[in-house]
């Protein structure tokens, strides 16, 4: 066990953000943190950190944090750097000033060789450079060269200084800086932010071949599923543990949600069954004991609790285009794309009804591309125009940066000033903004929160053209399903720029793709896309009658199903010719319930093996199994409860001889 949180929790004043927390990294595992926004993921990974320090308990609990040794914890998050004014390349070599110290040392033990090779300096020499080997020491150098061109920096980047980068660059120089320390824990907030498609695939490598331990925040279903091994969920303020990537967590934990449903019914089904026999034989003086040890295994039965619900809550707008538009939308011809220079030039026709996916590397003109499309940049050369009655909604990154003083509810409100408020809090209460959150100040909103408003306004005025950049940025990944789902269903015309390839897959049903300065466009979505990418890696050589389970014993149509029947039959021939003797009855009646009682007993002995059978191991990871074993159990259940109603009339009849 490389680290360890033994029922932590976390708060701020009065407000508990996790609470029961059992969290372990184990070897080199490749760890996701998943869950809605707001529900503690970073804080999580801040608590790992030693940022934030966990809630003493004054109860006997065990709380604790445990480490193997003293592993080094990288934690990526946006930093301020020390010198604004140095350059890329001397902030990135600050992390080998160790590694060129022992390069020092290791030059001038060999210096010392060439006049002293005696035993003892060669063997210091010698350990020195083993450990400089198997640290790195050989081919730091390299990997440096290659980080640095992955992340998409120039060489005349490398010498600008730091002060002259965006948010977003400096951002990834701080990760290249983590990466080539190669922390023990690698702590990852959202680390595919700014990553255009291709710097993401090369991460989802080297982040899978890792040789320490990895754990990371995304929303990015894809790299998820390429790079994990452990997925934990943060539900409600707790965390669980999933083995798997991210796809597997989602089958598991839907998997697990039915079969505790089914085992909570089934509970409540069977204390049903035992608490009407309880209220029926209470009050009969010679059925007392059997209703009390029925009450008593009521009583002792471990309780199963209901399972909670999905935490699933998002938003929704059932929208459709005002108006229609002709079957041309846009034409594009040799439409050059930049602001002094083109970045690229761009043609392609889009027909009424199409969703048109935009790939491409940082730097090429996608997001310009959208600028110029709605006149927000001029086009440099060619031209574009769209078809009748195109009504245009645009959405870019920087509607989530948008700042004002204005509550939601005014600033909505001024947009369209024709509804009543209860049209406007309609309207926003579909995108979550309910009760109170309507008087919340613009500034206050948090990133997703400002994307959810501007996404209520485009969608409010109905257009039949969607020109999306980005649009998933700052949601968490069940906003991103829901996205997904209003973008399919949407009848009119899609563009959009996502690096999300997940939402790319589920939404596009044409691609264009920018690629070292030209465009191409392909009638097709990302599945057929990465198809041909792989057969072109391919061509270059460069290609990575019975139940079964109980034997037939129970069967759903067999002898066993006409037990009451038959019992009922054999009361029947007690009677006859012949002369009537009561102390006979008595004797066979008796001997009938005691029979049924011993059928009775061996038929609930059967359930409780059957029960036993829903917790095999080997059958959990079955659902057609666990609905087999289920659909026996239902069947003995109503086998049982004929034998009772048997039972009872036989009860009966001795009890009135």
């Amino acid at each position: 066990m490389l680290y360890q949180i033994c029922n932590g929790a976390v708060a701020f004043a009065d407000d508990v953000i996790l609470h029961n927390i059992n969290f372990e990294i184990r070897n080199t595992e490749k760890i996701a943190v998943v869950g809605r926004n707001g529900c503690g993921k970073t804080t999580l990974l801040k608590l790992i950190s030693g940022e934030v320090d966990l809630e003493k308990r004054s109860s006997d609990e065990d709380v604790f944090i445990a480490k193997a040794g003293n592993p080094q914890i990288g934690y990526l998050k946006q930093i301020a750097f020390e010198d604004p004014d140095i350059s890329l390349e001397q902030e990135i070599r600050k992390v080998f000033a160790p590694m060129e110290l022992r390069k020092a040392q290791l030059e001038a033990a060999a210096k010392e060789l060439e006049t002293d090779y005696s035993e003892e300096k060669v063997h210091r020499y010698t350990v020195m450079e083993e450990q400089f080997k198997e640290d790195g020491g050989y081919y730091f150098e390299k990997e440096y060269e290659v980080l640095i061109r992955k992340f998409g920096f120039s060489e005349e980047e490398r010498k600008k200084p730091l002060r002259d980068f965006s948010g977003g660059q400096q951002t990834k120089i701080a990760f290249i800086k983590l990466l080539l320390e190669k922390p023990d824990i690698l702590l990852l907030d959202e680390p595919t932010n700014h990553l255009d498609v291709t710097t993401i695939e090369w991460l989802e490598g080297y982040l899978k071949n890792y040789p320490k331990a990895v754990v990371v925040v995304s929303h990015d279903r894809m790299f998820l599923d390429h790079v994990v091994d452990v997925v934990y969920e943060i539900e409600y303020g707790t965390a669980k543990r999933y083995p798997g990537n991210y796809t597997s967590f989602v089958a598991r934990k839907k998997e697990n949600y039915e079969k505790q449903m089914k085992d909570y019914t089934a509970q409540q089904k069977e204390i049903a069954r035992l608490q009407q026999m309880v209220d029926r034989f209470k009050n009969k003086p010679t059925k007392v004991s059997m209703a009390r040890s029925k009450q008593k295994a009521i009583e002792h039965m471990d309780l199963i609790e209901a399972p909670d619900k999905y935490d699933n809550r998002t938003f929704h707008a059932h929208f459709q285009p005002e108006k229609e538009t002709g079957n041309d939308v846009l034409s594009v011809s040799s439409l050059a794309i930049g602001y002094e220079t083109p970045l690229s030039v761009v043609s392609f026709e889009l027909k009424k009804g199409e969703k048109l996916g935009i790939l491409g590397g940082n730097g090429l003109g996608k997001s310009t591309l959208l600028k110029t499309l709605v006149d927000k940049i001029p086009a440099l050369s060619g031209d574009f125009h769209y078809g009748t009655n195109v009504q245009i909604g645009y959405f870019d990154q920087q509607m989530a940066m948008y700042t004002s003083n204005k509550t939601v509810l005014d600033d909505y409100w001024d947009e369209f000033p024709n509804l009543t408020e209860t049209e406007i809090r309609n309207s926003l209460g579909a995108f979550l903004f309910t009760g109170d959150d309507v008087f919340k100040n613009i500034n206050m909103l948090s990133g997703g929160e400002k994307v959810r408003l501007a996404l209520c306004k485009i969608l409010k005025r109905r257009p039949n053209v969607l020109i999306l950049d980005e649009p998933t940025n700052h949601m968490d990944i069940v906003g991103k399903e829901t996205l997904e789902s209003m973008l399919k269903d949407f009848t009119g015309t899609l563009i959009f720029v996502s690096h999300d390839r997940y939402f790319v897959k589920k939404v596009a049903d044409t691609l264009l793709v920018f690629e070292d300065g030209t465009t191409n466009l392909y009638r097709f979505g990302y599945d057929e896309y990465q198809e041909k990418l792989d057969r072109q890696l391919a061509e270059e050589g460069n290609a990575y009658k019975g139940n079964p389970i109980f034997g037939g014993a129970i069967s759903q149509n067999g002898s066993q199903e006409n037990t009451a029947k038959s019992a009922n039959d054999s009361i029947n021939g007690t009677g006859g010719k012949g002369y009537y003797n009561p102390g006979k009855e008595r004797s066979k009646l008796e001997k009938k319930v005691k029979k049924v009682e011993e059928e009775l007993a061996e038929k609930e002995a059967a359930l409780e093996e059957l029960k036993a059978e829903l917790l095999r191991p080997e059958f959990q990871s079955s659902y057609s199994k666990l609905t087999e074993v289920q659909n026996n159990i239902d069947a003995m259940e109503e086998e049982i409860m004929g034998i009772m109603e048997t039972w009872e009339e036989l009860s009966s009849e001795l009890e009135n001889l």
